[in-house]
């Protein structure tokens, strides 16, 4: 393997350029769905990068359950620096599965809370709670639904309401919280990756305005929409619960609104800067898989073969 087995936990260090340019470049969507996949594969390779890793250092450890051979030096020559690397992956790969779960359960809590408070109420697509504080949200699950508080509605305008609705309508449609989930865990897995998680987060909700412009057809209600909702509401409640008012970067949202729509071409020239951008995340992805994938079948012979020669 040598030191092709390291190259998933670091090549994440190549999509920080390729986050900054697709948010800026891209068209909302088409940066959003590339982003989250280039991000759950990162994830997933240096996940289990580690665990190659933690294979070789459990192997040596005393008193350890796997067979004796996996412990042999032909098995520890197949990873570089095996005693350091091997010893370190495993209490790296347990705190990356125990912020993985940690925050799994902590957004399965949030959206049953959330799904607990519309108990009782009618079964529409669109739930209105009477609470003066003002929020609202796409909840998923089902068919979805918008839950939006009486003191959001009240601090909005009826074109600003038809902005919200739609703005939510579209995070559904889009299934958004699952791009929105994908990156928050693969940022867990890998720190590397929370630049991803940032530009994602805004890139939906960019994507979500889109929508709503096209379908309210002003995109500077929408724009208005976005700034009064997020004076009334500045904090969104969970991260993978996209929202109209979601936290942060909504100067930047509001000023996109205020230009014209983006092209809606679903892939960038290549001599673009976007088109390199999204190339260049596709070429690190590559490279971070393949790499895992040759890390994975070489340990596997070398481990079957030191265990048929016990």
């Amino acid at each position: 393997m040598g030191v092709f087995v390291f190259l998933p936990l670091v090549l994440p260090l190549t999509a920080w350029p390729v986050a900054r340019l697709a948010e800026q470049r891209l068209h909302p969507r088409t940066a959003t769905r590339l982003l989250a996949a280039v991000a759950g594969v990162f994830a997933v390779c240096s996940t289990l990068c580690l665990g190659l890793l933690m294979i070789v250092g459990t192997a040596q450890l005393p008193g350890n359950p796997l067979p004796d051979g996996w412990s042999d030096p032909d098995v520890r020559a197949a990873v570089p620096y095996d005693e350091i690397a091997g010893r370190a992956a495993i209490p790296a790969l347990l705190a990356v599965l125990v912020s993985c779960t940690v925050a799994a359960r902590r957004q399965l809590r949030v959206r049953r809370r959330a799904a607990g408070a519309l108990v009782g109420l009618p079964a529409t697509s669109v739930a209105v709670l009477p609470d003066p504080t003002p929020y609202a949200y796409a909840l998923p699950g089902g068919r979805g639904r918008i839950v939006v508080s009486t003191g959001m509605l009240a601090g909005l305008g009826s074109a600003e309401r038809r902005a919200l609705f739609a703005h939510e309508r579209a995070h559904l449609n889009g299934r958004h919280h699952r791009h929105l989930l994908t990156v928050h865990l693969a940022a867990r897995a890998n720190p590397f990756l929370r630049p991803l998680r940032t530009a994602v987060a805004y890139t939906a909700e960019r994507w979500a305005d889109e929508e709503a412009a096209a379908e309210v057809g002003s995109r500077r209600t929408v724009a208005r929409a976005i700034g009064r909702a997020a004076l009334l509401a500045p904090r969104a409640p969970a991260a993978t619960l996209p929202a109209l008012a979601a936290v942060g970067q909504v100067p930047r949202r509001v000023a996109a609104l205020m230009r014209p729509a983006p092209a809606g071409r679903a892939w960038p020239p290549v001599r673009s800067a976007a088109g390199l951008a999204a190339w260049g995340a596709a070429f690190g992805t590559t490279v971070s898989a393949l790499s895992s994938a040759n890390s994975a079948v070489t340990l596997y012979l070398v481990l079957r073969a030191a265990t048929t020669s016990v």
